[in-house]
C-alpha cells in the first residue's frame, strides 16, 4: 500500500514496506539528558547558542513546538518511551524505580522491532534496571554499550567498583576499560553499529540515550574555553552541549557516508527539562527539571526522515509516548492487544488534518504530591502543598498568571480528568518497596 498525504506545511509519502530488508527505514532515537528547552539553536530566534548538527537535523525535518517528555525526571520518561504507555500504568513514577527496573511484563519497542528483522542496539544510559533480568539484552536489544544506571555518570572516570556494578561501562554483559570522553565514545560505538549494519544491508534500530548533558559538569577544557558567559558552570554546560552536538554530527555524517541517511527515521528530544543545578536554559518556560511547570516537561523535539518528510513546524501538543506507536504505524506493526497504549501516531498531526486533538489530555505525576494535566490550551498544576493553578498556555507560555479563581469550572473539569486518569494507574513501585521493608522488620 502506498499512502500519500498532501498538505500546506509539508508532504509525507509513506511507501510500501515490502519484504526486502533494504526497503525498511532505519530507526534512530537520540535522547539528550536534561537538555534545556532553549539549549538548542533551532529553539530560539535569535539563537542563544549554536548547535549546528542538531539545527541541521531540525532544518531537514519536523519541529514540534509543543512537545513533552512523559516525566520531569529521567528514568520514568525512558520507561514510557520504550513502551508507548504512561509509565504510571505499571507503577514506574520516580527515578528510584530504575533500581527495580522496567517490569518484565512490559513489551518494549526493541522487542517489536527485533521480531520485524531489525538489528537493535542501545549505546548509552539504560536507567531501567540494574539486575541481569532487566539488562537491555533481555529487553529486546541485541547490542549494548553503556552503563545500567543510575542518573549520571562520570565523563572521564570509568572505574568499576564492585559494590556499584551499575556504574561499569559494559559491552553487552562484559565490563570494558575505556579512556576518553564518554559522549565521544558513545558516538563512536553508535557509528560502528551503523556501519556494520549498512554493510550487511540490515535495517537497524539505534537507541542513543546520551547521559549528556546530565551532571556532573565535565567537558574538555578546550571546549569550555569556547564560552565566556561569566558563569563557569554555564560555560561547562555549553561545552557539554557542544560536544554532544559534535557527536550527533558524527552519527549523521556516518549515515550519509553509508548512503542510508535519506531512508533513516530519526527522533531527537530530551528526557525532561533542563536542570537548574547545571545552569540549563529553559526560557521562556517556567522552572526546571523535577517540576510540573513547563520548564520541567516541555522539551526540544525533532523528527527527521529526509526521504519522506519535508521541513515543517507542527504545533500540535505531543508527548514522548507517541514515538513507539508512530514507528509501529510506519512499519505496519500491530501493537499488542492485551495492553492499553497511550501514545498516538503523530503522522496525522504533521498532516495538519486532525479533526480533533491528537490527545484529549496529557498527564504528569511523579508520586511526589505534584501533578499536572493539559487539555487544549489549558493546563492545571498542583505543586505539593500549593493550591490548584490554572494556566492558559496559548497566551501565557511562562505560566505567570494563575487563572483558577476566574475559571472555576475549567479548574474542576481538569481536576476530574486527572483524578479519573490517576485512578487507572498502578500503585507506585516505591509504595510496594516500603510495604516489603515493613514486612521484613
Amino acid at each position: 500500500m502506498i499512502l500519500k498525504l498532501h498538505f500546506s506545511m509539508c508532504l509525507i509519502v509513506l511507501f510500501s514496506i515490502g519484504t526486502l530488508a533494504q526497503e525498511k527505514p532505519n530507526v534512530i532515537i537520540i535522547l539528550a539528558d536534561d537538555q534545556g528547552n532553549a539549549d538548542a539553536g533551532f529553539q530560539r530566534s535569535p539563537a542563544t547558542l549554536s548547535t549546528p548538527s542538531i539545527d541541521k537535523l531540525a532544518a531537514s525535518g519536523v519541529i514540534f513546538s509543543q512537545a513533552y517528555a512523559s516525566a520531569y525526571v529521567c528514568a520514568p520518561t525512558r520507561a514510557g518511551l520504550l513502551t508507548g504507555r504512561y509509565q504510571q500504568r505499571f507503577g514506574f513514577y520516580t527515578a528510584n524505580d530504575s533500581r527495580v527496573g522496567l517490569p518484565l511484563s512490559e513489551t518494549t519497542l526493541a522487542d517489536l522491532l527485533q521480531k520485524e528483522g531489525y538489528r537493535t542496539g542501545i549505546f548509552g544510559k539504560w536507567h531501567l534496571g540494574i539486575e541481569e533480568s532487566y539488562h537491555p539484552l533481555k529487553r529486546g536489544f541485541m547490542d549494548f554499550y553503556g552503563f545500567l544506571g543510575h542518573g549520571g555518570h562520570d565523563y572521564y572516570n570509568f572505574s568499576c567498583p564492585d559494590e556499584k556494578n551499575y556504574e561499569c561501562i559494559q559491552r553487552n554483559f562484559k565490563t570494558v576499560n575505556e579512556s576518553g570522553y564518554l559522549t565521544d565514545i558513545l558516538a563512536k560505538e553508535a557509528c560502528s553499529f551503523i556501519k556494520g549494519n549498512a554493510e550487511k544491508k540490515k535495517p537497524f534500530f539505534l537507541y542513543l540515550p546520551f547521559n549528556a548533558v546530565h551532571a556532573p559538569l565535565q567537558a574538555p577544557e578546550e571546549d569550555i574555553k569556547r564560552f565566556n558567559t561569566g558563569n563557569r558552570n554555564r560555560d561547562i554546560q555549553l561545552a557539554m552541549i557542544y560536544r554532544m552536538d559534535l557527536a550527533i554530527g558524527e552519527v549523521i555524517k556516518t549515515l550519509k557516508e553509508e548512503g542510508i541517511y535519506e531512508n533513516t527515521l530519526i527522533f531527537y528530544f530530551s528526557d525532561n527539562g533542563g536542570a537548574k543545578a547545571t545552569s540549563a536554559n529553559n526560557l521562556p518556560l517556567r522552572d526546571y527539571k523535577q517540576s510540573v511547570y513547563e520548564g520541567g516537561l516541555r522539551v526540544p523535539f525533532v523528527v527527521s526522515w529526509p526521504a519522506q518528510l519535508q521541513p515543517s513546524v507542527c504545533k500540535e501538543p505531543i508527548i514522548s509516548l507517541d514515538i513507539m506507536p508512530t514507528i509501529c504505524a510506519i512499519l505496519d506493526i500491530k501493537l499488542p492487544t492485551n495492553k492499553i497504549f497511550d501514545g498516538k501516531n503523530i503522522l496525522p498531526a504533521i498532516d495538519g488534518k486532525l479533526k480533533q486533538p491528537l490527545h484529549e489530555a496529557l498527564f504528569w505525576d511523579g508520586a511526589e504530591n505534584r501533578w499536572a494535566v493539559r487539555s487544549g490550551q489549558w493546563k492545571l498544576v498542583f505543586d505539593k502543598g500549593a493550591k490548584l493553578e490554572l494556566y492558559d498556555l496559548q497566551n501565557d507560555i511562562s505560566e505567570s498568571r494563575n487563572l483558577a479563581a476566574q475559571n472555576p469550572d475549567k479548574t474542576n473539569e481538569l481536576k476530574l480528568k486527572y483524578e479519573k486518569w490517576r485512578a487507572e494507574m498502578k500503585t507506585p513501585m516505591g509504595d510496594f518497596k516500603k510495604k516489603n521493608r515493613k514486612k521484613n522488620k
